[in-house]
């Protein structure tokens, strides 16, 4: 491999690291308001209620100790189909409110930067017990799903969008963040593009470990075609755009 791209690539990397947020410039500064902390629901969109916290069943108890050390990428799933609960306990662990703080801010279930959260959460859903199959975006302040589209070949598509990783398109349900980057920039300027990369982490990482109570895996997906998965998702690629993926899938 030609040492000179990676060269050039690891200084942009450092460079970005490097970048400190001039606050005086932000557009939170300049005193504009802050973008909203989810994109609103589609007019026409048909919605599902999830269960909240202390309502959904069949949900396991693990003790942290045992889902740290047991948890690993898995690409392989059964036929077994994910209950809606269990749908339900993973968008809350991943990116569920904990407590609204103003218009602009909410605490979630995981850590960003500023409380900003710049992700969306769609779902390719292909076997969820009562949702037919389709693709979906969590609401996350009703906590709720909102039903955007049925693709009647949503595995094949996002076996190709994902560059012939098959097990994408096997799932139950592939998780796909999307990235809204304006919510973070408001604050945090060009500096902004290193925790956006840093809160994708936590996030799947929540999932990994959530995965643990219900008997399923999951398998994070960083190599996938940008303009493919855009537009299987139905974003601009630009203000908004896929950052990272995980299918999940009992085990």
């Amino acid at each position: 491999m030609d040492p000179l791209p990676l060269e050039r690539a690891r200084e942009f990397l450092k460079d970005h690291i490097r970048q400190a947020v001039d606050f005086a410039a932000t557009d939170q500064s300049q005193g504009l308001p802050a973008p909203p902390i989810a994109k609103p629901c589609p007019p026409d969109a048909r919605r599902i209620a999830l269960a909240k916290p202390g309502e959904w069943q069949g949900i396991g108890e693990v003790d942290l100790e045992v889902a740290i050390r047991d948890r690993h990428s898995q690409r392989r799933y059964t036929r077994e189909a994910l209950g809606l609960d269990e749908l339900s306990f993973l968008l809350w662990a991943t990116q569920g409110i904990r407590k609204r703080v103003n218009p602009g801010t909410a605490l979630r279930t995981v850590p960003s930067a500023g409380a900003r959260h710049a992700f969306e959460t769609y779902l390719c859903v292909l076997n969820v017990a009562g949702l037919e199959a389709g693709l979906y975006r969590y609401l996350p302040v009703e906590h709720e799903l909102a039903h955007l589209a049925t693709v009647t070949d949503l595995g094949e598509r996002l076996t190709t969008a994902t560059l012939g990783q098959a097990f994408a398109g096997q799932a139950a349900v592939t998780f796909v963040w999307a990235c809204i980057a304006y919510r973070m920039e408001w604050r945090y300027g060009l500096a902004s593009h290193k925790v956006i990369a840093l809160d994708a982490g936590h996030v799947c990482q929540n999932l990994y470990l959530a995965c643990e109570p219900i008997g399923a895996g999951t398998c994070a997906i960083a190599a996938y075609d940008q303009d493919a998965m855009d537009q299987l998702l139905g974003v601009d690629g630009k203000d908004e755009f896929t950052v990272y993926l995980a299918p999940v899938g009992k085990v």
